[in-house]
């Protein structure tokens, strides 16, 4: 059985909640849920999860046929943990948990990496070690396991898209569409489809300007940047013995239009918005967000923390659920 580390967010969000039900649910796999203990009990109480499936262990280990707790930090009071109000105490513990159930992982302590939703403005505000710089989970983790690239990517059964900047002000991103980067985001990108989908499997690269460029009068990054990284792409894949079909780059418009029909089975965006928003429209709730190019397995759910709702104990934790299941399949 695949051991999954679980760090699950955000103390005052649905994070604990949608964690504790998903470990539940998912069969085959062994979940060590890293985070405050109170938190994750009341959302057990309140989700009906029996309380003899949890065990609250002192040190990090797994338990056949339960949900294994561990709380690498203090006990966090009531008021750091009220739903929908997230404390300086609760952004500092958040990223605790991140990191020490990553370090699991790479011990070789556990299997796989799987997060919860986390506040990047309460992880800034506390002022923790690390916190300053952090813009997400897929820039700290490339940090923090020193990992030389890695791409942000999206798996439902409708798409699998990847992104070839992130975390990114709009303004900062043509300088960042390079052939360098377009290259290693199609390569991971046909990695993970390949997995997925198989052979055959047919990935298609978005363009950054309106029609493609329209043949440069609408800007020339399609033939100066986006072309050659396709090039470069295509070698790397046929270097790794990986047969995945690569075109483009053609209108973001029509391409994730294709795909949701069925005609390419992955999209590469160049920015954030351009892959979230078709992919939070086909399968919100249900895709998973993978990090490629980590020397770890690692994804997690592809919606936040949910404040509005996270007194009420009543989200819905299939991607949570997906999530777990994503990763014990790239594991296999």
């Amino acid at each position: 059985m695949s051991r999954l580390a679980i760090s699950v967010g955000c103390p005052s969000g649905i994070g604990p909640e949608v964690s504790v039900v998903a470990a539940a649910a998912v069969k085959g796999v062994r979940p060590l849920l890293v985070g405050d203990r109170g938190a994750i009990a009341r959302a057990a109480l309140a989700r009906g999860v029996a309380p003899s499936r949890l065990v609250y262990v002192d040190e990090p280990r797994f338990v056949r046929g339960k949900i294994a707790v561990w709380q690498p930090t203090g006990d966090l009071s009531e008021h750091d943990r009220r739903p929908g109000r997230p404390s300086i105490r609760g952004g500092a513990s958040q990223l605790a948990w991140i990191d020490a159930a990553c370090d699991l992982v790479a011990r070789g302590e556990a299997d796989a990496l799987v997060t919860g939703p986390v506040s990047k403005e309460a992880i800034v505000r506390s002022r923790a070690p690390g916190s300053r710089e952090f813009l997400g989970h897929t820039e700290h983790l490339q940090r923090r396991l020193r990992a030389k690239e890695v791409v942000m990517a999206f798996a439902a059964q409708e798409l699998v898209t990847a992104l070839v900047t992130t975390h990114l002000a709009l303004a900062d991103v043509p300088r960042a569409v390079t052939a360098k980067s377009v290259a290693t985001a199609a390569y991971w990108l046909g990695w993970l489809v390949r997995r997925l989908r198989g052979p055959r499997a047919r990935v298609a690269v978005a363009s950054l300007n309106p029609h493609a460029g329209e043949g440069g009068l609408l800007g020339k990054e399609e033939s100066r940047r986006i072309t050659p990284g396709i090039v470069r792409a295509r070698a790397r894949l046929a270097r790794a013995s990986i047969a995945v079909s690569l075109v483009g780059p053609a209108p973001a418009e029509s391409l994730f239009r294709l795909a949701a029909r069925g005609e390419y089975h992955g999209v590469l965006a160049m920015y954030h918005d351009q892959a979230t928003i078709p992919m939070k429209l086909l399968a919100f709730g249900e895709a998973v967000n993978v990090s490629l190019g980590l020397p770890i397995v690692r994804t997690s759910v592809d919606h936040g923390t949910a404040y509005d709702r996270a007194a009420s104990f009543n989200a819905d934790a299939r991607g949570m659920r997906e999530a777990m299941t994503l990763a014990a399949k790239l594991l296999r």
